[in-house]
């Protein structure tokens, strides 16, 4: 039975149309922004149990060593629009009525509702440990601990961290001043155990060790030691360790109370439908605190997703969400550290195989997942391996190819050329910030409102305020929208004209022969005159020959005295003019035996050539992955049925004047 609220006065405020948000945290924040941004008419209410305004969570051991200061974290609510948004801090809901549709605060006052969204996150989990509560024992997840944690630096000396998943790493770095002890201990065999894989871990626990943190894994604690205040844990293993700071950092549990005691259907978390509704279809919830498909979610890009799921249903759009394994990519003590995927094998008979890549000179690492062939997971440490790339291969649980394999093994890259840099071809869904969902087209519409700072994209679009470490790629897309190619026209034009003539060289049609000897303009001559037949066939040859040199302009350096964009048009016209000496030449006649295999092969040029001028023509008109692929896959049409040419000309020539 869900709770009766019991109002101590009669006197109600709001506006019974209200949609209130409960949890002014990150994902609350999103509901309301994508409400706005959706441009409702209806009124809005946010309520927060801190007394800060919305504020970045994700940044708080930064705060705490210094390198932001607090008005920084805050994320205003901010509206053009004079819709009405009323803004409760310091004012946690503790009831919830359905039945009246009103909502109790701590101060005792009523507030309407027409629908509401519960975005209550989580609570750190604290062990069922002996001397867990005594005095010096802190927990790290809101502002006030991190207040209170940047209070205790100062007197500080020995300080061990329970826990060495992320937020472990974060609240260690920020606990480091001057000659502070710092040790991380952890139960699971390597540290951020739910996203590395042990091999890159490894590469991470050096890099922890290097700033002087100690780091204990494998085993836990069995108990806090002191009197009054701790003085130190001692291990599982009976190792003592001291320390008169300890600060547990060892995971989340869904905050479900006030869901339940407002009877909503709860498991681990709040449980909701793809549409994010509760077993009551006006209340919602997302983030930290719900369970969908029987699953909790204990990262900030689900819960955003939630949030734009929660915002267009209120508003009857009707979508559903779908949770997808998404990226981890964060930064940890200065270093990025990627993982996606399956990285690790619960099931000694699934299969799963590890390919990785060491830089001996940086250190830094990427390593790939396969089962059955298919790139299933992958993790990285550093800076050099190109993520965008393999988080698009991990989504499309892409084939691994043994030269891709050998070309990772040895550059650490699954392509020829790494993507990273060419941020603005990368299609509109690529992520660019992993922390706050932000994807490559949000930021570019962003900048074409009228962004053109760092600071003010990650204003409008929240990319680049939690770890920092897409900053340098929303740099980059402030140079704008991708641009057409160079004679983006002339590669359409050719690339369409071209397919149309390969398509009536290989359909059963032909230039006829003259019916009469008596016609003005005898054309079959091109084709019953030897001198015709030779003139036109070197014509081709020459052209053929022609094209290849041009192609050496990318791979010889001495060659580079003209800009690739006007080789390539030069490279389209010629491969047209060659067209039309091809048809001089046959009458579009394939023949038999070598002559068809020889005019089938150089349809096979002119295809692969023409569909990827064509696609290079439009791919800024386009934002799907499939664009990039499909060019890539022309241009091996084009080289691969270039090869034989060579050989299936000089047999041709010698039958010719063989015979």
């Amino acid at each position: 039975m869900h709770e009766k609220v019991a109002a101590p006065d009669p006197d109600l405020s709001g506006d019974p149309r209200t949609i209130a948000i409960i949890g002014a945290g990150p994902v609350g924040h999103r509901v309301v922004s994508e409400l706005l941004a959706r441009d409702d008419s209806r009124p809005i209410a946010i309520f927060g149990s801190e007394q800060w305004e919305p504020y970045n969570r994700v940044r708080l051991s930064s705060l705490m060593v210094g390198d932001v200061a607090l008005p920084e974290l805050y994320t205003p609510l901010t509206t053009e629009r004079m819709q009405p948004l009323s803004r409760h801090f310091n004012c946690p809901v503790v009831a919830i009525d359905r039945v009246t549709r009103t909502l109790m605060t701590g101060d005792g006052r009523l507030h309407r509702w027409s629908q509401i969204v519960i975005a209550t996150g989580s609570n750190p989990h604290v062990p069922e440990i002996d001397g867990i509560h005594r005095d010096g024992v802190y927990t790290f997840r809101n502002l006030d601990d991190a207040h209170r944690l940047a209070a205790r630096r100062a007197s500080a000396r020995r300080v061990v961290v329970l826990g060495g998943g992320l937020l472990g790493l974060e609240v260690a770095r920020g606990m480091q001043r001057h000659h502070t002890e710092v040790t991380i201990i952890d139960h699971a065999s390597h540290l951020m155990s739910r996203q590395l894989d042990a091999q890159t871990a490894e590469e991470l626990r050096a890099r922890v060790l290097a700033t002087g943190i100690r780091v204990i894994t494998g085993v836990g604690v069995r108990e806090v030691l002191g009197e009054a205040a701790v003085d130190g844990v001692r291990l599982l293993n009976g190792r003592r360790i001291e320390c008169d700071t300890l600060i547990v950092a060892t995971g989340i549990r869904p905050n479900v109370n006030l869901a339940r005691r407002a009877g909503l259907s709860c498991g681990r978390g709040i449980r909701v439908n793809p549409r994010m509704q509760t077993s009551d279809p006006d209340i919602y919830a997302a983030g930290e605190c719900v369970e969908f498909n029987g699953e909790v979610y204990g990262l900030v890009a689900p819960g955003l997703a939630q949030a734009a799921v929660v915002a267009a249903n209120l508003l009857g759009k009707g979508p559903r969400y779908t949770h997808e394994a998404g990226a981890t990519r964060l930064k940890v003590f200065g270093t990025t550290v990627f993982s996606m995927g399956e990285t690790q094998d619960p099931r000694p008979l699934s299969n799963l195989r590890s390919h990785g890549h060491r830089d001996s000179d940086s250190g830094d690492e990427a390593r790939v997942f396969t089962r059955r062939g298919r790139i299933v997971g992958a993790s990285a440490i550093g800076s050099k391996a190109d993520l965008g790339e393999l988080q698009e291969k991990v989504s499309a649980r892409a084939v691994l190819w043994p030269w891709q394999l050998q070309r990772f093994l040895r550059t650490g890259r699954l392509r020829t050329k790494p993507r990273g840099e060419d941020v603005a071809a990368w299609p509109a869904s690529a992520p660019v910030c992993n922390c706050m969902g932000v994807n490559r087209g949000q930021v570019t519409r962003a900048v074409h409102s009228g962004c053109t700072t760092v600071a003010e994209v990650s204003a409008c679009t929240g990319a680049g305020t939690v770890c920092g470490s897409c900053t340098p790629l929303i740099g980059q897309l402030l140079g704008g929208a991708i641009e057409p190619e160079r004679g983006a026209g002339i590669l359409v034009g050719a690339g369409r004209l071209s397919l149309l003539m390969a398509l009536v060289v290989l359909l059963p049609v032909a230039v006829p022969y003259l019916a009469t000897a008596t016609a003005e303009i005898a054309w079959d001559v091109l084709w019953r005159d030897g001198l015709a037949k030779q003139v036109t066939g070197y014509t081709l040859m020459v052209s053929a020959l022609l094209l290849s040199v041009i192609s050496l302009r990318k791979r010889i350096q001495r060659f580079r005295f003209m800009e690739y964009a006007n080789w390539r048009l030069l490279h389209v016209l010629l491969g047209l003019f060659a067209l039309g000496a091809l048809t001089a030449h046959t009458g579009l006649r394939a023949g038999h035996a070598l002559n068809a295999f020889l005019m089938t092969t150089f349809v096979g040029v002119v295809v692969g050539g023409a569909c990827a001028g064509w696609l290079i023509g439009v791919r800024h008109r386009s934002d799907a992955t499939w664009t990039r692929d499909a060019i890539n896959a022309s241009l091996w049409l084009h080289i691969l049925c270039l090869w034989p040419l060579p050989v299936l000309l000089g047999f041709h020539v010698l039958k010719i004047y063989w015979f």
